[in-house]
């Protein structure tokens, strides 16, 4: 019988910011990581890179800038650096976990290549924050680079474009390892955003909204259920006021309907229920659950949380 496919999306909850804070996060993650594989499910892990990247932004932007010598580093090798080293606290994690319950189980992370179409939108708009804090000149060199900056309380920061993934490159590679029944690590903090260029990819100056990228890898894998886990137990109508109205269950129809009376949140809540409109779309049996995962890695496939179906 041909196992159920799950794909996990891991938010900023799930995984900490600080290092010490990540390897603690990541063994709770893995203990509920762990109760899928048990229940017999055919698990794939994306997470999210927000601090993450943002640090290596920063320090790499600081190293260039104290050694001018050295070249920068474009935002595209930042996303693959935080790939590689989130993915190796929560492969480790999950491969220990397994092991104390007895499961023999191969855990890979995929460095992970997303497309994006160069005349996305996003691109005219860029909107999301990155790096560190910089003074008017820095800003203005910033500028004359072609960058985009954004005046903040502090100085500025620089801003750049969040396009919807169109593709994921290694999705063989990923489809090949879950044919083979391990557990894949993959598409880490939206994916590296690179634009097709004949037979060659280049890096793209953006990030791309990590639900939305989960959306996608489930998608192309033919997943039965995507599990966003978040920092609220459920999607909740009228959220932050006292007519706040936690759900339990939404159809594809209702997420709709409250995306068109703007009850989402546009950089939280907006992107995750996208991302299940997009990737349940007519299909009659496939699922998204919507949660938060708790302080012991329990409570995710029967505890709280929002199911949103056909």
């Amino acid at each position: 019988m041909k196992k159920k496919k799950i794909v996990i999306a891991l938010g900023h909850e799930a995984l900490g910011t600080t290092l010490p804070e990540q390897k603690e996060a990541t063994k709770r993650t893995a203990k509920a990581v762990a109760d899928f594989i048990r229940e017999d499910y055919q698990v794939v892990i994306t997470h999210s890179n927000g601090p993450q990247v943002g640090m290596i932004h920063k320090a790499m932007n600081e190293f260039c800038r104290l050694y001018p010598e050295y070249t920068a580093t474009p935002m595209s090798v930042c996303s693959a650096m935080s790939q590689g080293y989130i993915g190796y606290d929560l492969q480790n994690a999950i491969r220990s976990e397994l092991l104390n319950k007895g499961i023999y189980k191969p855990v890979a992370t995929v460095l992970t290549q997303v497309v994006v179409d160069p005349y996305d939108e996003a691109f005219y708009k860029p909107s999301k924050i990155i790096g560190r804090i910089m003074n008017e000149e820095e800003a203005e060199t910033e500028e004359k680079k072609g960058n985009h900056v954004v005046k903040v309380e502090e100085g500025f920061r620089r801003i750049v474009a969040a396009p919807k993934p169109v593709d994921i490159v290694e999705i063989d590679a990923i489809r090949a390892l879950c044919d083979a029944d391990q557990v894949v690590v993959a598409c880490g903090g939206g994916g590296i955003p690179v634009l097709v260029q004949d037979n060659n990819l280049k890096g793209a100056s953006a990030v791309i909204e990590k639900d939305l990228a989960a959306g996608k890898l489930a998608e192309l894998l033919d997943a039965d259920m995507l599990v966003i886990l978040t920092s609220v137990d459920n999607v909740c109508l009228n959220y932050g006021t006292e007519n706040e109205k936690p759900l339990t269950a939404m159809t594809v129809a209702e997420a709709k309907e409250y995306i068109e009376e703007g009850q989402f949140g546009e950089n939280d809540m907006l992107p995750k229920i996208q991302a299940a409109v997009d990737f349940i779309g007519d299909s009659a049996i496939k699922s998204v659950l919507i949660t938060k995962l708790n302080k012991d890695g329990t409570h995710v496939s029967g505890g709280p949380g929002t199911m949103i179906t056909k």
